[in-house]
Order: C-alpha cells, then structure tokens, then sequence
C-alpha cells in the first residue's frame, strides 16, 4: 500500500499534521489505515484491510521517521516580554560603550581595534573582559564511542558517574586563565556531603576578592576589570540583609528577619531619596527596634491600599495588638 502514491501522500500529511499537534505512535498508523475514510479508498471487494504494529514501524522508517530523542531548538518563553525586551537593549547598548573601551582579538589572536574616538584622560580607560566560569568532571567520564574488533568481548564498567571535580576559573582575551606570578584565579572543588560540600555564594564571593586582587597586581591599577557571570543561582545570591518583600509580616513583629538569626534588613528608600529605617527605633516608647510590617512600610510611602492587604503572618511571628502609636499614619520622610 505504501507504493501507492495516493496512499503515501495522505499517510504523510497525517503524519506530518500530528507530529504538531502531538507526539506520533506506530499505533497511529494501524488506525489510521483501520479509518472508515481509509478503508473506503483502500478496502477491496468490501473486505477490509488491516496492518499490524509491526507494520506500522516499517512503514515510520520508510517514511524517514526516526524514534530518537527530540532535538532541543531555541528556549522562547519569555524571550518577547517587555521588561525582557527593554534589559536586552540597555545591555546591547551598554556593551557597545564597553567594547570601545577594549582590545578585542581576531580568530588568529591579533589585536583588532575599533576607529578612532576622543580618549578621555586617567589611569583606568582600558577595559578588561574577566568571563567566570564553573565545570564538573567525573571520576568515570570516558569516550562511550569507539571502533572495537567483532572478536572483543565487553569488560566490565563501574557504576554511577564516580566522584566529582568541580572547576572554577576567571579568563580574560588578554591572559587566558587570570594569574600573576604568585596565584591563580582557579579553585578545585570536591563537591559532596563528606567532602569540601556543596559551592555556595560565600565559596563565589571568596574566589570573586581574590580574582580582583590578582587583577590588580597585574595591572598595577592601570585598567578595569569587566566581570562577566552567568545566571547560576549560586551567582545569584542576595546580602543576607538586602530588601525583599517575602515573608515580610504584615503587622509589626518583635524579632523578625528575613533570614533565621540573621542580620536586620537595610534601610529602604523614600522617593527623595532618604533612607526610610524598616525597624522601629530603638527608643520606641511601645515596639522598642520591631520591624514595622508591610502595612507600616507602606503607610510611609503613602502607598497602602485603602482596601487594606490581605497579608499573611510570618511562620513564628504571632500576631499581636497593635499598640496605638503604631496605627499612626506617618508621611513621607518622618519615619520613626
């Protein structure tokens, strides 16, 4: 039946329709062909035809289908929303200044330069391009692809990928790996629960003072370093005491932080600019150094909602009266 041209084209635009809409079975084929549409182009005599699954995957192959793992195209989700849209221009157009500010390199590893613009005087004009960034290797890590003779036999393997090596390094067009004559911006890290642990913020922010510190033996001040880092989370951690809105407590709270046992929370910002405490003050005659809570934070930026909030509680922070000089609306910068 596959010969039949007639037959061939319609099977392929079946194929071809689902295969977008749907993830295709051999199965698909058999009732395909088993359809009363089909049955009455192909059935002769009134007998019906039918195809076994066997069939069906050597019609698939014929047909230059292949069961393989889907090929991964480019990631899209998100990629066209506005605030997207708007940093990936801010950032062509911030490195479009950087790069006159660098030496950049041909494939050859010549020295290329852009045309020439006015030089603003001091120490620090150059630029550096300083790229971080992290891999792991196996214990067990080997080709899995390799001519053998048909006479050799298998040996065996160990199991699992075997322990692990993670490798942090800084690198720059200039140098290669950033080094000067007495250290390296290169870390080893043994990953795992009875090892070194598991690579944190802390472990980056270590590496990232040391990496400056060579940067600045090397260049004796005379350039700046462009750090460039991707978007790993361990890259990605806050100050323990940097502002964010979760698990804030939407009423006044004695003891709370943003962190268990951590540090208070900076001082926000009002809109000119004046540093807005987000505890009470020490000295408060009733909440003594409390963190005044969402509705407090809000009523001073004159942002709360007349509706109210429909907050929730800290886990661990009760919720208590509000004494009555808390229910004072403050304004603007008098914050207490």
């Amino acid at each position: 039946m596959l010969d039949d041209e007639d037959f061939s084209a319609e099977l392929k635009l079946f194929l071809l329709e689902k295969s977008r809409k749907d993830y295709i079975f051999a199965k698909d084929i058999v009732e395909f062909v088993a359809s009363p549409e089909i049955q009455a182009k192909i059935s002769k005599d009134g007998k019906k035809i039918s195809i076994t699954l066997r069939t069906a995957q050597r019609w698939l192959k014929k047909l230059e289908w292949r069961y393989a793992k889907k090929p991964k195209g480019m990631y899209i989700d998100g990629h066209e929303r506005e605030d997207v849209v708007a940093y990936r221009q801010g950032f062509v157009h911030r490195w479009k200044e950087y790069e006159r500010r660098m030496v950049t390199y041909n494939n050859d590893g010549n020295a290329t330069f852009l045309r020439g613009f006015p030089v603003p005087q001091g120490p620090r004009f150059r630029l550096v391009l300083v790229t971080h960034d992290e891999s792991t290797f196996y214990a067990h890590d080997h080709r899995k692809s390799l001519w053998t003779h048909a006479s050799e036999a298998p040996t065996p393997e160990r199991k699992g990928e075997g322990s692990s090596l993670m490798v942090s390094a800084f690198l720059t067009p200039e140098w290669g790996l950033l080094k000067d004559d007495e250290d390296e911006a290169r870390l080893f890290f043994e990953a795992g629960k009875t090892r070194d642990g598991y690579f944190s913020g802390a472990d980056l922010l270590v590496e990232v003072e040391k990496a400056i510190d060579i940067f600045e033996n090397k260049t004796h001040g005379m350039m700046t370093g462009l750090f460039l880092f991707d978007n790993a989370p361990s890259h990605q951690k806050r100050a323990l005491d940097a502002l964010s809105a979760r698990k804030m407590p939407k009423k006044p709270c004695a003891r709370w932080t943003h962190h268990a046992n951590g540090p208070r929370m900076r001082d926000g910002q009002f809109s000119d600019g004046t540093a807005q405490p987000l505890y009470f003050a020490d000295d408060h005659p009733t909440m003594p150094g409390w963190f005044k809570g969402t509705q407090q934070i809000l009523s001073e930026q004159n942002l709360y909602p007349e509706g109210g909030l429909c907050g929730a509680y800290v886990l661990g922070c009760k919720q208590v009266p509000v004494p009555d000089a808390a229910k004072v609306k403050h304004d603007g910068g008098n914050a207490g």
